[in-house]
Protein backbone atom coordinates (compact mmCIF):
# COMPACT_ATOMS: atom_id res chain seq x y z
CA UNK A 1 0.00 0.00 0.00
CA UNK A 2 1.00 3.25 -0.89
CA UNK A 3 1.36 4.56 3.08
CA UNK A 4 1.85 7.99 2.05
CA UNK A 5 -1.10 8.98 0.53
CA UNK A 6 -3.15 7.25 3.41
CA UNK A 7 -4.81 10.04 5.60
CA UNK A 8 -6.97 11.07 8.47
CA UNK A 9 -7.24 13.22 10.98
CA UNK A 10 -9.89 13.96 14.28
CA UNK A 11 -11.39 17.42 12.48
CA UNK A 12 -12.93 18.35 9.71
CA UNK A 13 -13.54 17.70 7.03
CA UNK A 14 -12.07 13.95 7.52
CA UNK A 15 -14.34 13.17 10.93
CA UNK A 16 -17.75 15.70 11.78
CA UNK A 17 -20.85 15.08 14.06
CA UNK A 18 -23.95 14.79 12.54
CA UNK A 19 -25.81 15.11 15.19
CA UNK A 20 -25.15 14.82 18.75
CA UNK A 21 -24.82 10.98 18.16
CA UNK A 22 -23.27 10.28 14.91
CA UNK A 23 -19.80 10.91 13.72
CA UNK A 24 -19.08 11.10 9.78
CA UNK A 25 -15.64 9.42 9.28
CA UNK A 26 -13.45 9.67 5.78
CA UNK A 27 -10.62 8.09 4.68
CA UNK A 28 -8.29 9.07 1.91
CA UNK A 29 -6.13 6.46 0.25
CA UNK A 30 -4.02 6.55 -3.29
CA UNK A 31 -6.42 5.53 -6.33
CA UNK A 32 -7.13 1.62 -6.82
CA UNK A 33 -4.31 0.98 -4.23
CA UNK A 34 -6.67 -0.70 -1.24
CA UNK A 35 -9.47 -3.31 -1.47
CA UNK A 36 -10.85 -3.10 1.72
CA UNK A 37 -11.39 -0.75 4.85
CA UNK A 38 -12.30 -0.97 8.12
CA UNK A 39 -13.10 1.42 10.89
CA UNK A 40 -12.67 -0.01 14.71
CA UNK A 41 -14.06 1.97 17.56
CA UNK A 42 -15.97 2.50 21.00
CA UNK A 43 -16.66 4.70 23.44
CA UNK A 44 -13.21 6.23 24.88
CA UNK A 45 -13.72 6.00 28.15
CA UNK A 46 -15.06 2.18 27.93
CA UNK A 47 -11.57 1.10 28.90
CA UNK A 48 -12.00 -2.54 28.88
CA UNK A 49 -14.86 -2.53 26.09
CA UNK A 50 -14.62 -4.25 22.59
CA UNK A 51 -13.61 -2.42 19.55
CA UNK A 52 -17.14 -2.74 17.35
CA UNK A 53 -15.96 -3.02 13.50
CA UNK A 54 -17.76 -1.40 10.66
CA UNK A 55 -16.91 -1.47 6.59
CA UNK A 56 -16.50 1.68 4.81
CA UNK A 57 -17.66 2.78 2.03
CA UNK A 58 -16.05 3.40 -1.46
CA UNK A 59 -18.02 6.67 -2.19
CA UNK A 60 -15.35 9.37 -4.77
CA UNK A 61 -12.57 8.26 -7.05
CA UNK A 62 -10.57 10.61 -8.67
CA UNK A 63 -7.27 10.49 -10.52
CA UNK A 64 -5.11 10.60 -7.20
CA UNK A 65 -7.55 9.25 -4.36
CA UNK A 66 -10.19 7.19 -3.14
CA UNK A 67 -12.11 8.34 -0.28
CA UNK A 68 -13.86 6.14 2.16
CA UNK A 69 -16.50 7.27 4.20
CA UNK A 70 -18.90 5.67 7.09
CA UNK A 71 -20.99 7.10 9.92
CA UNK A 72 -20.41 5.65 13.48
CA UNK A 73 -23.10 6.36 16.25
CA UNK A 74 -21.98 5.96 19.90
CA UNK A 75 -23.14 8.31 23.07
CA UNK A 76 -20.71 11.61 21.75
CA UNK A 77 -17.19 10.07 22.99
CA UNK A 78 -15.38 8.12 20.18
CA UNK A 79 -12.25 6.36 20.14
CA UNK A 80 -11.20 4.37 16.36
CA UNK A 81 -8.86 3.36 14.35
CA UNK A 82 -8.47 1.56 10.53
CA UNK A 83 -7.87 -1.68 9.01
CA UNK A 84 -6.80 -1.76 5.67
CA UNK A 85 -6.48 -4.53 2.77
CA UNK A 86 -5.15 -4.59 -0.22
CA UNK A 87 -6.12 -6.58 -3.29
CA UNK A 88 -2.54 -8.43 -3.00
CA UNK A 89 -3.48 -9.43 0.59
CA UNK A 90 -1.22 -6.17 2.29
CA UNK A 91 -2.61 -5.61 5.47
CA UNK A 92 -2.19 -2.33 7.82
CA UNK A 93 -3.58 -0.72 10.55
CA UNK A 94 -3.85 2.90 11.12
CA UNK A 95 -3.84 5.21 14.18
CA UNK A 96 -3.06 8.78 14.83
CA UNK A 97 0.77 7.53 15.64
CA UNK A 98 1.37 5.85 12.69
CA UNK A 99 0.75 2.63 10.63
CA UNK A 100 1.09 -1.15 12.20
CA UNK A 101 1.43 -4.62 10.65
CA UNK A 102 0.03 -6.09 13.85
CA UNK A 103 -3.28 -4.99 15.88
CA UNK A 104 -2.22 -2.22 18.51
CA UNK A 105 -3.24 -3.66 21.89
CA UNK A 106 -6.53 -1.82 23.51
CA UNK A 107 -4.92 1.03 24.83
CA UNK A 108 -5.70 4.61 25.16
CA UNK A 109 -3.06 6.36 23.96
CA UNK A 110 -2.52 6.33 20.28
CA UNK A 111 -5.58 6.10 18.18
CA UNK A 112 -7.78 8.75 16.83
CA UNK A 113 -10.20 10.49 19.19
CA UNK A 114 -13.18 12.56 18.71
CA UNK A 115 -13.42 13.66 22.15
CA UNK A 116 -16.97 14.52 22.74
CA UNK A 117 -19.85 16.08 20.20
CA UNK A 118 -20.94 19.61 21.81
CA UNK A 119 -24.58 21.02 20.52
CA UNK A 120 -22.90 23.83 18.77
CA UNK A 121 -19.93 21.92 17.15
CA UNK A 122 -22.29 20.35 14.96
CA UNK A 123 -23.46 22.41 12.00
CA UNK A 124 -26.83 23.04 10.13
CA UNK A 125 -27.65 25.79 7.34
CA UNK A 126 -30.76 27.63 7.36
CA UNK A 127 -33.56 25.05 6.52
CA UNK A 128 -34.94 26.94 3.53
CA UNK A 129 -31.80 26.46 1.90
CA UNK A 130 -32.32 23.20 0.96
CA UNK A 131 -34.59 24.50 -2.11
CA UNK A 132 -32.97 27.55 -2.76
CA UNK A 133 -32.49 29.01 -6.42
CA UNK A 134 -30.33 32.13 -6.09
CA UNK A 135 -30.92 35.08 -8.29
CA UNK A 136 -28.31 37.42 -8.32
CA UNK A 137 -29.08 41.16 -9.62
CA UNK A 138 -26.84 44.13 -10.08
CA UNK A 139 -29.46 46.75 -9.38
CA UNK A 140 -28.00 49.82 -11.32
CA UNK A 141 -28.33 47.29 -14.49
CA UNK A 142 -31.83 45.04 -13.95
CA UNK A 143 -34.37 47.25 -14.61
CA UNK A 144 -35.21 51.34 -14.47
CA UNK A 145 -38.92 51.58 -12.12
CA UNK A 146 -38.59 54.98 -11.56
CA UNK A 147 -37.10 57.43 -13.62
CA UNK A 148 -37.43 59.96 -11.36
CA UNK A 149 -34.40 58.79 -9.03
CA UNK A 150 -32.20 58.56 -12.51
CA UNK A 151 -28.55 59.86 -11.91
CA UNK A 152 -27.33 62.86 -14.09
CA UNK A 153 -26.41 61.89 -17.43
CA UNK A 154 -27.91 58.62 -17.41
CA UNK A 155 -27.06 56.56 -20.57
CA UNK A 156 -30.14 54.82 -22.92
CA UNK A 157 -30.85 51.77 -21.35
CA UNK A 158 -29.08 48.79 -23.48
CA UNK A 159 -26.16 50.94 -24.79
CA UNK A 160 -22.83 49.16 -24.24
CA UNK A 161 -21.74 49.94 -20.21
CA UNK A 162 -18.46 51.49 -19.00
CA UNK A 163 -16.86 51.75 -15.57
CA UNK A 164 -18.66 54.60 -14.78
CA UNK A 165 -21.99 54.84 -16.67
CA UNK A 166 -25.36 55.02 -15.41
CA UNK A 167 -28.69 53.63 -16.71
CA UNK A 168 -31.43 54.12 -13.89
CA UNK A 169 -31.86 51.08 -12.35
CA UNK A 170 -33.43 50.77 -9.01
CA UNK A 171 -35.15 49.33 -6.45
CA UNK A 172 -38.94 49.90 -7.83
CA UNK A 173 -37.29 48.18 -11.05
CA UNK A 174 -37.05 44.93 -9.11
CA UNK A 175 -40.13 45.24 -7.91
CA UNK A 176 -42.04 45.65 -11.27
CA UNK A 177 -40.11 42.19 -12.07
CA UNK A 178 -40.84 39.96 -9.10
CA UNK A 179 -43.55 38.06 -11.41
CA UNK A 180 -40.75 37.70 -14.05
CA UNK A 181 -38.78 36.56 -11.40
CA UNK A 182 -41.93 33.97 -10.07
CA UNK A 183 -42.47 32.69 -13.57
CA UNK A 184 -38.30 31.98 -14.20
CA UNK A 185 -38.85 29.99 -10.76
CA UNK A 186 -36.43 31.15 -8.41
CA UNK A 187 -36.59 31.76 -5.01
CA UNK A 188 -33.88 33.84 -3.38
CA UNK A 189 -32.62 36.92 -4.58
CA UNK A 190 -28.67 38.27 -4.25
CA UNK A 191 -28.55 42.10 -4.67
CA UNK A 192 -24.90 43.33 -4.82
CA UNK A 193 -24.51 46.80 -3.00
CA UNK A 194 -27.45 49.41 -2.50
CA UNK A 195 -26.55 51.51 0.00
CA UNK A 196 -24.76 55.05 -0.52
CA UNK A 197 -21.85 55.13 -3.09
CA UNK A 198 -21.05 57.46 -5.82
CA UNK A 199 -20.08 54.49 -8.24
CA UNK A 200 -22.57 52.26 -10.34
CA UNK A 201 -20.98 49.00 -8.47
CA UNK A 202 -21.49 50.78 -4.83
CA UNK A 203 -18.68 48.79 -3.78
CA UNK A 204 -17.56 51.65 -2.10
CA UNK A 205 -20.04 53.01 0.98
CA UNK A 206 -20.14 56.33 1.72
CA UNK A 207 -23.20 55.78 4.46
CA UNK A 208 -23.73 52.00 5.57
CA UNK A 209 -27.10 53.22 7.09
CA UNK A 210 -28.25 55.14 3.69
CA UNK A 211 -29.81 53.19 0.96
CA UNK A 212 -28.60 54.70 -2.28
CA UNK A 213 -31.26 57.74 -3.42
CA UNK A 214 -30.85 57.31 -6.86
CA UNK A 215 -32.11 53.23 -6.01
CA UNK A 216 -34.77 54.32 -3.33
CA UNK A 217 -34.59 54.81 -0.04
CA UNK A 218 -35.15 52.60 3.01
CA UNK A 219 -38.97 52.77 2.68
CA UNK A 220 -38.47 51.61 -1.04
CA UNK A 221 -36.39 48.51 0.19
CA UNK A 222 -38.90 47.29 3.22
CA UNK A 223 -41.21 47.06 0.43
CA UNK A 224 -39.09 45.35 -1.87
CA UNK A 225 -37.99 43.25 0.87
CA UNK A 226 -41.94 42.71 1.71
CA UNK A 227 -43.51 41.81 -1.65
CA UNK A 228 -40.60 39.33 -2.27
CA UNK A 229 -41.72 37.50 0.76
CA UNK A 230 -45.32 37.31 0.04
CA UNK A 231 -44.38 35.93 -3.21
CA UNK A 232 -41.73 33.36 -1.34
CA UNK A 233 -38.71 34.75 -2.36
CA UNK A 234 -36.02 35.66 0.44
CA UNK A 235 -33.68 38.65 -0.41
CA UNK A 236 -29.73 38.82 0.44
CA UNK A 237 -27.94 41.39 0.83
CA UNK A 238 -24.33 42.43 0.01
CA UNK A 239 -21.78 43.40 2.78
CA UNK A 240 -19.02 45.59 2.14
CA UNK A 241 -16.77 45.64 5.36
CA UNK A 242 -13.57 44.91 4.13
CA UNK A 243 -13.35 48.20 3.22
CA UNK A 244 -15.54 51.72 2.59
CA UNK A 245 -15.72 54.39 0.47
CA UNK A 246 -13.55 57.80 0.26
CA UNK A 247 -16.27 59.71 1.45
CA UNK A 248 -17.05 57.56 3.82
CA UNK A 249 -17.70 60.03 7.28
CA UNK A 250 -15.04 58.36 9.27
CA UNK A 251 -12.03 58.30 6.69
CA UNK A 252 -13.08 62.05 5.53
CA UNK A 253 -12.41 62.86 9.38
CA UNK A 254 -8.93 61.14 9.03
CA UNK A 255 -8.23 63.49 5.99
CA UNK A 256 -9.37 66.59 8.29
CA UNK A 257 -7.51 65.61 11.13
CA UNK A 258 -4.85 63.62 10.90
CA UNK A 259 -3.69 61.82 13.98
CA UNK A 260 -5.84 63.95 16.01
CA UNK A 261 -9.29 62.24 14.55
CA UNK A 262 -10.44 59.45 16.99
CA UNK A 263 -10.82 57.08 13.54
CA UNK A 264 -7.18 57.36 12.89
CA UNK A 265 -7.29 53.80 14.44
CA UNK A 266 -10.29 52.41 11.61
CA UNK A 267 -7.62 52.83 9.08
CA UNK A 268 -3.59 51.73 8.20
CA UNK A 269 -2.62 55.08 7.27
CA UNK A 270 0.93 55.17 5.87
CA UNK A 271 1.47 58.74 5.75
CA UNK A 272 -0.34 61.85 6.37
CA UNK A 273 -1.21 64.37 4.66
CA UNK A 274 -3.44 61.60 2.66
CA UNK A 275 -2.33 61.14 -1.28
CA UNK A 276 -4.04 59.13 -3.34
CA UNK A 277 -1.74 59.40 -6.49
CA UNK A 278 0.10 57.62 -7.50
CA UNK A 279 0.10 55.46 -4.93
CA UNK A 280 -2.65 55.92 -1.60
CA UNK A 281 -0.84 57.08 1.03
CA UNK A 282 -3.04 54.37 2.95
CA UNK A 283 -3.91 50.58 3.09
CA UNK A 284 -6.80 50.04 0.30
CA UNK A 285 -8.79 47.60 -1.34
CA UNK A 286 -6.62 45.51 -3.45
CA UNK A 287 -3.26 48.12 -2.46
CA UNK A 288 -4.14 50.44 -5.46
CA UNK A 289 -8.15 51.26 -4.81
CA UNK A 290 -7.61 54.73 -3.72
CA UNK A 291 -11.54 54.88 -3.33
CA UNK A 292 -11.63 51.98 -1.15
CA UNK A 293 -10.13 52.32 2.31
CA UNK A 294 -9.26 49.38 3.89
CA UNK A 295 -10.92 49.39 7.63
CA UNK A 296 -9.45 47.92 10.26
CA UNK A 297 -11.70 44.82 11.45
CA UNK A 298 -9.28 44.20 14.40
CA UNK A 299 -10.45 47.59 15.99
CA UNK A 300 -13.12 46.88 18.38
CA UNK A 301 -15.52 50.57 17.14
CA UNK A 302 -14.59 49.21 13.72
CA UNK A 303 -16.45 46.11 14.97
CA UNK A 304 -19.16 47.62 16.85
CA UNK A 305 -19.89 50.06 14.10
CA UNK A 306 -20.25 47.10 11.34
CA UNK A 307 -21.68 44.58 12.88
CA UNK A 308 -24.33 47.18 14.39
CA UNK A 309 -25.28 47.48 10.61
CA UNK A 310 -25.56 43.68 9.81
CA UNK A 311 -28.29 43.49 12.73
CA UNK A 312 -30.08 47.11 11.66
CA UNK A 313 -30.81 46.07 8.33
CA UNK A 314 -31.66 42.42 8.99
CA UNK A 315 -34.26 44.12 11.46
CA UNK A 316 -35.31 47.39 9.79
CA UNK A 317 -36.54 45.79 6.72
CA UNK A 318 -36.27 41.86 7.40
CA UNK A 319 -33.25 40.45 4.52
CA UNK A 320 -32.96 36.87 5.23
CA UNK A 321 -28.74 37.02 4.87
CA UNK A 322 -25.47 38.80 4.09
CA UNK A 323 -23.55 38.47 1.24
CA UNK A 324 -19.91 39.09 2.52
CA UNK A 325 -17.36 40.98 -0.08
CA UNK A 326 -13.81 39.82 0.06
CA UNK A 327 -14.27 38.28 2.92
CA UNK A 328 -11.25 36.14 2.98
CA UNK A 329 -9.07 39.62 3.54
CA UNK A 330 -11.16 39.91 7.38
CA UNK A 331 -10.14 37.94 10.46
CA UNK A 332 -11.86 35.07 11.34
CA UNK A 333 -11.76 36.45 14.44
CA UNK A 334 -14.47 38.99 13.19
CA UNK A 335 -16.61 36.87 10.99
CA UNK A 336 -17.12 34.64 14.47
CA UNK A 337 -18.82 37.62 16.21
CA UNK A 338 -20.93 38.61 12.93
CA UNK A 339 -22.15 35.28 12.74
CA UNK A 340 -22.96 35.38 16.63
CA UNK A 341 -24.66 39.21 15.61
CA UNK A 342 -26.75 38.12 12.53
CA UNK A 343 -27.80 34.30 14.17
CA UNK A 344 -29.28 36.45 17.45
CA UNK A 345 -30.99 38.95 15.13
CA UNK A 346 -32.34 36.02 12.45
CA UNK A 347 -31.48 32.17 12.97
CA UNK A 348 -32.28 31.53 9.70
CA UNK A 349 -30.32 34.61 8.19
CA UNK A 350 -27.97 32.91 5.76
CA UNK A 351 -24.11 34.12 5.78
CA UNK A 352 -22.42 33.90 2.21
CA UNK A 353 -18.68 34.77 1.80
CA UNK A 354 -16.76 35.74 -1.47
CA UNK A 355 -13.48 33.43 -1.49
CA UNK A 356 -12.54 32.37 -5.02
CA UNK A 357 -10.22 29.91 -3.18
CA UNK A 358 -10.46 27.00 -1.12
CA UNK A 359 -13.02 28.28 1.60
CA UNK A 360 -12.26 25.40 4.00
CA UNK A 361 -11.17 27.71 6.83
CA UNK A 362 -14.84 29.79 6.95
CA UNK A 363 -16.65 26.84 6.76
CA UNK A 364 -15.96 24.92 10.04
CA UNK A 365 -19.44 26.00 11.16
CA UNK A 366 -18.26 29.09 13.25
CA UNK A 367 -18.37 31.70 10.46
CA UNK A 368 -20.22 31.34 7.21
CA UNK A 369 -22.66 28.92 6.04
CA UNK A 370 -21.47 28.75 2.82
CA UNK A 371 -19.52 31.25 0.17
CA UNK A 372 -19.85 31.86 -3.77
CA UNK A 373 -18.28 28.83 -5.35
CA UNK A 374 -15.53 29.73 -7.80
CA UNK A 375 -13.38 26.90 -7.53
CA UNK A 376 -17.35 25.03 -8.90
CA UNK A 377 -17.65 27.70 -11.67
CA UNK A 378 -13.38 27.27 -13.23
CA UNK A 379 -14.37 23.13 -13.34
CA UNK A 380 -17.27 24.09 -15.44
CA UNK A 381 -15.59 26.72 -17.51
CA UNK A 382 -12.90 25.02 -17.81
CA UNK A 383 -14.88 21.49 -19.09
CA UNK A 384 -17.96 22.52 -20.99
CA UNK A 385 -17.61 26.06 -21.76
CA UNK A 386 -13.46 25.90 -23.08
CA UNK A 387 -13.23 22.27 -23.18
CA UNK A 388 -10.10 22.22 -21.76
CA UNK A 389 -10.08 19.21 -19.49
CA UNK A 390 -10.96 15.69 -19.76
CA UNK A 391 -14.01 14.39 -17.78
CA UNK A 392 -11.34 12.50 -15.92
CA UNK A 393 -9.47 15.44 -14.37
CA UNK A 394 -12.92 17.77 -14.55
CA UNK A 395 -14.16 14.77 -11.95
CA UNK A 396 -10.78 15.02 -9.71
CA UNK A 397 -11.63 18.65 -9.53
CA UNK A 398 -15.40 18.78 -8.32
CA UNK A 399 -14.50 15.21 -5.77
CA UNK A 400 -11.78 17.10 -4.64
CA UNK A 401 -14.20 20.32 -3.88
CA UNK A 402 -16.63 17.92 -2.32
CA UNK A 403 -13.98 16.71 0.21
CA UNK A 404 -12.58 19.61 1.43
CA UNK A 405 -16.39 20.14 3.39
CA UNK A 406 -18.90 18.74 5.31
CA UNK A 407 -21.61 17.42 3.38
CA UNK A 408 -23.99 19.73 5.24
CA UNK A 409 -21.56 22.86 3.82
CA UNK A 410 -21.41 21.31 0.49
CA UNK A 411 -24.92 21.17 0.24
CA UNK A 412 -25.66 25.16 0.76
CA UNK A 413 -22.38 26.24 -1.71
CA UNK A 414 -23.72 29.02 -3.88
CA UNK A 415 -23.05 27.34 -7.19
CA UNK A 416 -22.25 30.22 -9.84
CA UNK A 417 -21.02 30.14 -13.25
CA UNK A 418 -20.89 33.76 -13.46
CA UNK A 419 -21.42 36.66 -11.47
CA UNK A 420 -21.11 40.48 -12.22
CA UNK A 421 -16.86 40.07 -11.69
CA UNK A 422 -16.24 37.48 -14.05
CA UNK A 423 -17.14 36.87 -18.22
CA UNK A 424 -20.36 35.68 -19.13
CA UNK A 425 -20.86 32.25 -19.73
CA UNK A 426 -21.79 32.33 -23.21
CA UNK A 427 -19.23 34.26 -24.30
CA UNK A 428 -16.31 31.88 -22.82
CA UNK A 429 -18.35 29.24 -24.59
CA UNK A 430 -17.90 31.54 -28.36
CA UNK A 431 -21.70 31.70 -27.77
CA UNK A 432 -22.59 27.89 -28.35
CA UNK A 433 -25.31 27.50 -26.16
CA UNK A 434 -24.99 23.79 -27.08
CA UNK A 435 -22.68 24.07 -24.17
CA UNK A 436 -24.02 26.16 -22.15
CA UNK A 437 -27.11 24.15 -22.22
CA UNK A 438 -24.83 21.43 -20.86
CA UNK A 439 -22.80 23.48 -17.95
CA UNK A 440 -26.48 23.65 -16.75
CA UNK A 441 -27.43 20.52 -16.50
CA UNK A 442 -24.60 19.74 -14.35
CA UNK A 443 -25.25 23.10 -12.25
CA UNK A 444 -28.70 22.06 -11.50
CA UNK A 445 -27.78 18.38 -10.66
CA UNK A 446 -25.03 18.65 -8.72
CA UNK A 447 -24.71 19.10 -4.76
CA UNK A 448 -25.28 22.53 -4.04
CA UNK A 449 -27.62 25.50 -4.58
CA UNK A 450 -27.84 26.78 -8.08
CA UNK A 451 -26.79 30.18 -9.08
CA UNK A 452 -27.91 32.55 -11.97
CA UNK A 453 -26.32 35.60 -12.73
CA UNK A 454 -29.17 37.99 -14.05
CA UNK A 455 -29.32 37.87 -17.63
CA UNK A 456 -27.37 34.60 -18.33
CA UNK A 457 -31.28 33.09 -18.51
CA UNK A 458 -32.48 35.32 -21.81
CA UNK A 459 -28.61 34.20 -23.57
CA UNK A 460 -26.45 37.37 -22.49
CA UNK A 461 -23.15 37.61 -23.20
CA UNK A 462 -20.49 40.22 -22.12
CA UNK A 463 -16.58 40.09 -21.86
CA UNK A 464 -14.68 40.51 -17.96
CA UNK A 465 -16.15 44.11 -15.79
CA UNK A 466 -17.64 46.04 -17.18
CA UNK A 467 -19.16 44.21 -20.16
CA UNK A 468 -20.09 41.53 -18.00
CA UNK A 469 -23.04 44.09 -16.34
CA UNK A 470 -24.44 44.94 -19.61
CA UNK A 471 -28.20 46.30 -19.07
CA UNK A 472 -30.76 43.34 -18.44
CA UNK A 473 -32.75 42.44 -21.80
CA UNK A 474 -36.33 43.02 -21.67
CA UNK A 475 -37.35 43.24 -25.12
CA UNK A 476 -38.89 39.60 -25.93
CA UNK A 477 -37.47 39.72 -29.11
CA UNK A 478 -33.58 39.96 -28.33
CA UNK A 479 -34.43 37.27 -25.56
CA UNK A 480 -33.03 33.49 -26.12
CA UNK A 481 -36.02 32.21 -25.07
CA UNK A 482 -34.83 28.57 -25.82
CA UNK A 483 -32.47 28.98 -22.50
CA UNK A 484 -34.88 30.66 -20.82
CA UNK A 485 -37.24 28.20 -21.11
CA UNK A 486 -34.78 25.63 -20.63
CA UNK A 487 -33.76 27.05 -17.05
CA UNK A 488 -37.51 26.61 -16.23
CA UNK A 489 -37.55 22.96 -16.96
CA UNK A 490 -34.30 22.56 -15.22
CA UNK A 491 -35.95 24.42 -12.28
CA UNK A 492 -38.99 22.37 -12.18
CA UNK A 493 -37.10 18.43 -12.24
CA UNK A 494 -34.92 20.28 -9.01
CA UNK A 495 -37.57 21.30 -7.43
CA UNK A 496 -39.54 17.88 -7.89
CA UNK A 497 -36.71 15.45 -7.31
CA UNK A 498 -35.85 15.50 -3.19
CA UNK A 499 -32.57 13.14 -4.88
CA UNK A 500 -31.21 16.67 -6.35
CA UNK A 501 -31.43 18.86 -2.79
CA UNK A 502 -30.51 16.26 -0.36
CA UNK A 503 -28.47 12.82 -2.09
CA UNK A 504 -25.23 11.49 -2.18
CA UNK A 505 -23.14 12.23 -4.83
CA UNK A 506 -21.34 9.03 -6.78
CA UNK A 507 -19.22 9.59 -9.86
CA UNK A 508 -20.27 6.60 -12.56
CA UNK A 509 -18.21 7.14 -15.59
CA UNK A 510 -15.65 9.76 -16.56
CA UNK A 511 -13.78 8.79 -19.71
CA UNK A 512 -12.95 11.32 -22.30
CA UNK A 513 -15.56 13.65 -22.59
CA UNK A 514 -18.51 11.79 -20.70
CA UNK A 515 -19.56 12.47 -17.54
CA UNK A 516 -22.10 10.53 -15.57
CA UNK A 517 -22.99 10.75 -12.28
CA UNK A 518 -25.39 9.43 -9.49
CA UNK A 519 -27.68 11.41 -6.87
CA UNK A 520 -28.98 8.95 -4.69
CA UNK A 521 -31.58 9.83 -1.28
CA UNK A 522 -33.94 7.62 0.43
CA UNK A 523 -33.49 4.62 -2.08
CA UNK A 524 -34.43 6.46 -4.91
CA UNK A 525 -32.06 7.51 -7.47
CA UNK A 526 -31.79 10.02 -10.50
CA UNK A 527 -28.82 9.25 -13.32
CA UNK A 528 -27.19 12.47 -14.94
CA UNK A 529 -25.07 11.77 -18.25
CA UNK A 530 -23.44 14.12 -20.01
CA UNK A 531 -21.63 13.93 -23.50
CA UNK A 532 -20.07 17.01 -23.74
CA UNK A 533 -18.01 16.04 -27.13
CA UNK A 534 -19.56 17.15 -30.59
CA UNK A 535 -19.91 13.26 -32.14
CA UNK A 536 -21.99 10.68 -30.64
CA UNK A 537 -20.54 8.70 -27.86
CA UNK A 538 -21.35 4.91 -26.92
CA UNK A 539 -20.74 3.78 -23.21
CA UNK A 540 -21.74 0.90 -21.20
CA UNK A 541 -23.45 1.75 -18.28
CA UNK A 542 -24.96 -0.69 -15.90
CA UNK A 543 -27.07 1.97 -13.18
CA UNK A 544 -29.19 3.81 -16.03
CA UNK A 545 -30.83 0.35 -17.19
CA UNK A 546 -34.47 1.00 -16.99
CA UNK A 547 -34.75 4.24 -16.11
CA UNK A 548 -36.73 6.89 -17.69
CA UNK A 549 -35.09 9.96 -19.23
CA UNK A 550 -37.10 13.09 -18.21
CA UNK A 551 -35.25 15.95 -19.54
CA UNK A 552 -35.42 14.83 -23.02
CA UNK A 553 -32.56 17.56 -24.24
CA UNK A 554 -32.04 14.69 -27.13
CA UNK A 555 -32.77 11.85 -28.31
CA UNK A 556 -31.38 8.29 -25.92
CA UNK A 557 -31.02 5.52 -27.66
CA UNK A 558 -30.25 2.48 -25.66
CA UNK A 559 -28.90 -1.17 -26.46
CA UNK A 560 -29.21 -3.34 -23.13
CA UNK A 561 -26.89 -1.30 -20.99
CA UNK A 562 -24.92 0.22 -24.23
CA UNK A 563 -26.19 3.83 -24.33
CA UNK A 564 -25.69 5.57 -27.39
CA UNK A 565 -25.44 9.49 -26.83
CA UNK A 566 -26.09 12.34 -29.29
CA UNK A 567 -23.16 15.21 -29.96
CA UNK A 568 -23.41 17.69 -27.07
CA UNK A 569 -26.51 15.79 -25.19
CA UNK A 570 -27.43 15.57 -21.63
CA UNK A 571 -29.92 12.79 -20.13
CA UNK A 572 -31.60 12.85 -16.82
CA UNK A 573 -32.45 9.40 -16.00
CA UNK A 574 -34.93 8.42 -13.18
Amino acid sequence: MIKEAIFHKSDIPFAYPLNENQLKIVLRTAVFDVDRVYVLYKDRYDWLGKFKIKPMVLTHTNELFDYYETTLELNKKFVYFFYLVAEGGEKLYYTEAGFYKKRPENQFWGFFHYPYIGEKDVFFAPEWTSDCMVYQIFPERFNNGDKSNDPENVKPWGEKPTADSFFGGDLQGIIDKIDYLKDLGINTIYLTPIFLSPSTHKYDTTDYYTIDPHFGDTQKARELVQKCHDNGIKVIFDAVFNHCGYDFFAFQDVIKNGKKSKYWDWFNIYEWPIKTHPKPSYEAFADTVWRMPKLMTKNPEVQKYLLEVAEYWIKEVDIDGWRLDVANEIDHHFWRKFREVVKAAKPEAIIVGEVWHDASPWLRGDQFDSVMNYPFRNAVVDFFAKRKISASRFNTMITEQLMRHMDSVNRVMFNLIGSHDTERFLTLANGMVARMKLALVFQFTFVGIPYIYYGDEVGMVGDYDPDCRRCMIWEEEKQNKSIFNFYKKLISIRRENEELKYGSFCTLYAIGRVFAFKREYKGKSIIVVLNNSSKQEVIFLNEAEGKEDILKMKELKRSGNLLYLQPNSAYILK
